[in-house]
């Protein structure tokens, strides 16, 4: 043969050991992503649609009645040049620890579930598909980070946008409303030693066995007996000690705030026993229970809202970096959608979805940074949109988890994004 020529088969194991020298794109799965060092994610959800104008991208001041703009003073940070809202003036001092993001958008609008459902998701919802969550993602790519804990909680406010979708009950999450106590299915009785625990245990394993034998293949069997499995691994005081809030120094329970800072403080617990994703929802009952939907006159008290916000997170990147766990710990802050600082007939404001703000924080990122610009009003993206999906795809980078890697349901390739990309410039 010349050595100049190269045979079909030569050249379809050049084309195979490198697409690109024959000009074919690469496999989503294998394109570049990059690498964060997070091992965990705390996820602080402000439901109902906070106000980007009144926090994270403030503007000028607004009169509530005939004058559009912010409904607060604005104060500097330790990012140069950038401001937030008068009452994130603790969270202010630590932005340099921090990435805002002015810039997320999406095209929900009129419906909270909906945009809730795209904020978990990275997708609208679906007739044919329910789409995994981002912590059920992270739970079935990365798993939990320790033994006898689950690796993905929410502790607040639970609905199907934060299930595991077509994923399966296996990635599912724990729920938990009581921070003090822990979920109330998996404590146990004080008048049972751990001993006769433990008997039970055995017995119900046998009886489980038994069941499943008689029952092979049914899916809902299998479900419930591993279900009570994992109910009796998680009993156990690993995953229960973390809920002894009182074991901590008075002085970094105080600095976290009230109820909103307590829950921030367990998921810095969770994530210390290897917890792998948790979502902290900010649903306190302000505003008759409509927490961040600040309609009418919900407006006149969400700055006290914004204080709790301001504790809790700088409570927690406080004591994240005190015990040096921010870098392989990221802080996201997201909501549905945000609002247009024009004021409606009761003196709150609407949705919009058009731009929007979220902040990142430790992680390993480049930090200390502003990204996207909106225009006068917070309304318009000037510069450097970031989509949802590039939102999440950022996430799951900074997690070490590549965004355009896919999953499957029923024979179907589905991409963990929708087209989403990292935002470039926070990493390297």
């Amino acid at each position: 043969m010349n050595t100049g020529e190269i045979n079909r088969r030569d050249l379809l194991k050049l084309a195979a050991a490198s697409p690109l020298l024959l000009g074919a794109a690469p496999t989503p799965a294998a394109s570049f992503a990059p690498r964060g060092t997070a091992e965990a994610c705390i996820f602080l959800w402000l439901g109902g649609g906070a106000a980007q104008i009144d926090t994270f991208d403030p503007k000028g001041r607004g009169d509530g009645k005939k004058r559009p703009g912010c409904y607060y003073e604005s104060v500097t940070t330790a990012i140069p040049g950038e401001k937030v809202c008068e009452h994130l003036g603790r969270v202010a001092d630590r932005l340099d620890r921090c990435v805002l993001v002015r810039t997320l958008h999406h095209s929900v609008v009129d419906e909270h579930a909906a945009a809730t459902n795209m904020l978990h998701t990275g997708r609208a919802v679906s007739g044919t598909i329910t789409y995994p969550s981002v912590g059920s993602i992270i739970a079935h790519e990365r798993g939990a980070a320790g033994e006898a804990v689950p690796a993905y909680v929410v502790i607040g406010y639970p609905n199907v946008s934060r299930g595991p979708g077509f994923l399966g009950a296996k990635y599912g999450y724990v729920y938990l409303t009581d921070t003090a106590t822990g979920p109330s299915g998996l404590t146990p009785p004080i008048d049972v030693s751990a001993v006769r625990r433990a008997r039970r245990e055995a017995l119900l394993e046998d009886l489980r066995g038994e069941f499943l034998a008689q029952h092979p293949g049914d899916p809902l069997i299998a479900d419930f007996a591993a279900a009570g499995r994992e109910a009796a691994r998680l009993a156990g005081p690993t995953f229960m000690g973390a809920f002894s809030l009182d074991q901590e120094p008075a002085e970094v329970r105080a600095s976290y705030g009230g109820e909103f800072g307590q829950r921030c403080l367990l998921a810095r617990r969770l994530v210390e026993r290897g917890v792998r994703f948790i979502e902290v929802s900010h649903n306190l009952n302000f505003l008759n229970g409509t927490g961040w939907d600040t309609h009418n006159n919900g407006q006149l008290r969400q700055h006290e809202l914004i204080q709790e916000l301001d504790a809790a997170l700088a409570g927690l990147l406080d004591d994240l970096s005190r015990l040096r766990l921010l870098d392989r710990t990221l802080v996201v802050v997201a909501t549905e959608f945000g609002r247009p600082a024009e004021f409606d007939s009761g003196g709150g404001r609407g949705h919009q979805s058009t731009a929007f703000s979220g902040l990142l924080a430790g992680g390993g990122l480049r930090l200390g940074r502003v990204v996207g610009v909106t225009d006068d009003l917070g309304k318009t993206i000037v510069d450097r949109p970031v989509s949802v999906p590039d939102f999440h795809a950022t996430i799951y980078a900074a997690l070490g988890t590549n965004p355009a890697k896919e999953l499957e349901t029923g024979g179907r390739p589905v991409p963990l994004t929708d087209h989403g990309k990292p935002i470039s410039e926070l990493f390297g």
